[in-house]
């Protein structure tokens, strides 16, 4: 059975840093890519960023560019996501998912599993 575990969500002042972390179990997800998407309330889920588990490739909604990074390690089946310069806007619940590799990246329905989510509350 998979599993997708989200931690590291939490609530910060703007301008603080956070680093999510989602753990992924049940079978072996080197050929797969990882993602993280966000649903803040009463608005629809949006991808946030993208890679593969070596990280030779990553992709940022632009509302996240130069402030979010993504990184996967393989040897730990985690993917991270380091959140910098954050913003009141950035407050939702950050979802991973897996999807195969090739899926569209920033489309939900690429994404065949999703972690429970954790949230993030961004204070002025």
């Amino acid at each position: 059975q998979v599993q997708l575990v989200e931690s590291g969500g939490g609530l910060v002042q703007a301008g603080g840093s956070l680093r999510l972390s989602c753990a992924a179990s049940g079978r072996t997800f080197g050929a797969y890519r990882m993602g993280w998407f966000r649903q803040a309330p009463g608005k629809e889920r949006e991808f946030v960023a993208a890679t593969s588990w070596n990280g030779d490739t990553t992709y940022y909604a632009d509302s996240v560019k130069g402030r979010f990074t993504i990184s996967g390690d393989n040897a730990k089946s985690t993917v991270y996501l380091q959140m910098n310069s954050l913003r009141p806007e950035d407050t939702a619940v950050y979802y991973c998912a897996v999807r195969r590799p090739a899926q569209a990246v920033d489309v939900m329905t690429s994404y065949e599993y999703w972690g429970q989510g954790t949230q993030v509350t961004v204070s002025l």
